[in-house]
């Protein structure tokens, strides 16, 4: 069997689980997140191994997350997002400081090295992107102020990632501010570049072919992937360009119209996505992490929550939206799974300390999904209430 074969065969398995693991997971009124999840462990390489590699299918998902950060893009205002950034800096990086620290102390006490147990906190001082914006009624209008501010702190998350990344993987310690500056500045040049494209060209040929849907689809999923890729070459990540290409077109006419047309596309790589979490989850090789992985998880989530509200809360934010905002980015991020890769990659962390970052991944993905689903406006709750898109 061909490799192109293989794949059509494994995303045909996939789906048709996903839809049976969906089904059951709404009967019982679960989020249907965790539906993927646990399929991609029942039939990943590590669970029955119906799916035998499941790497591919890792990096096929990637597209959902560049997506996810185009449509989100789409819905903001650029004017309100630049006058976000400088509050929200001061509480990114004050928060990124104290969930580092705990994240040492925690994994000092459990017996790793120094060295590991700094890595360890800088991989999961981060909060999903993924999780965090999946989880928002995107057209709930009073959501949309929790969309900004959410946006604006993972933004920063996400520099402060590449940073850490670039260090581990480069050794570039000694130039930790000359990196932050090119890589700013980089951000500042594509982002410039990005505006002006759309202002004179995309825009007229939006105005111009404006009653073919098909080609306003096409374009401005090529807009968003071009972005994502020249963003890539430049050092950024291939979610900030999806980002800056979505802002960009945020201000032409029919910018929402293409957001509904791209969500499913969106939503398919996304289920991928979920999938390639569980599959890449080893129950037998975390045991030996289990307890520290259990407690690290719950310091993180206790501590996250409480210091978001916290800095929101003091940054003007009415206390109910703070605490939303701090439950809603309570979890640990896919980008701890990209430095505990480069760590591990690089010998800086040994195979238990990767272990130990991907379990307190996916713990903090599944409870804080849960806390999340039961406690505020979801586009996949269960409970009619509280389902909102």
């Amino acid at each position: 069997m061909t490799g192109f074969e293989n794949i059509i065969l494994q995303l045909a398995v996939i789906f048709a689980g996903a839809a049976i693991f969906a089904t059951l997971f709404l009967f019982l009124k679960q989020p249907i997140i965790l539906a993927y999840i646990a399929l991609g462990m029942a039939i990943g390489p590590l669970g029955s191994g119906i799916i035998l590699n499941a790497e591919h299918i890792e990096r096929l998902s990637r597209v959902g997350i560049i997506l996810l950060l185009f449509l989100i893009g789409l819905n903001l205002r650029p004017d309100r997002l630049y006058k976000l950034f400088g509050k929200i800096s001061i509480i990114t990086l004050a928060t990124s400081i104290i969930f580092l620290l705990l994240g040492m102390i925690v994994t000092l006490l459990s017996g790793f090295s120094l060295k590991e147990s700094l890595i360890i906190g800088a991989a999961l001082m981060f909060s999903s992107t993924i999780v965090g914006l999946k989880l928002i009624p995107t057209t709930a209008l009073h959501h949309k102020h929790t969309g900004e501010l959410m946006v604006s702190v993972l933004l920063l998350q996400d520099i402060i990632a590449i940073i850490i990344i670039l260090i581990i993987s480069g050794g570039q310690a000694e130039n930790v501010t000359m990196t932050a500056l090119l890589l700013l500045l980089k951000l500042v040049l594509m982002s410039t570049g990005a505006f002006l494209i759309v202002r004179y060209a995309i825009t007229a040929l939006f105005i111009r072919f404006d009653t073919i849907r098909e080609y306003s689809f096409l374009l401005s999923l090529g807009w968003g992937l071009l972005c994502a890729g020249v963003a890539h070459l430049l050092g950024l990540s291939y979610e900030m360009g999806a980002f800056v290409a979505g802002v960009s077109l945020a201000t032409v006419p029919i910018a929402l119209i293409i957001a509904e047309d791209l969500k499913p596309l969106r939503d398919f790589f996304l289920i991928l996505f979920f999938f390639s979490i569980g599959a890449s989850f080893d129950f037998l090789l975390t045991q030996h992490i289990l307890l520290t992985s259990l407690f690290l998880t719950l310091v993180l989530m206790l501590a996250k929550p409480f210091a978001f509200k916290l800095g929101f809360h003091m940054m003007g934010e009415k206390e109910p939206l703070a605490a939303e905002l701090g439950v809603r980015l309570g979890q640990a991020s896919e980008f701890s799974l990209l430095v505990a890769y480069s760590a591990l990659l690089s010998g800086h962390i040994g195979q238990q300390a990767s272990y130990l970052i991907q379990s307190v991944v996916i713990l903090t993905f599944i409870f804080s999904t849960y806390w999340v689903v039961l406690k505020y406006p979801t586009p996949i709750s269960s409970q009619a209430g509280k389902r909102q898109d």
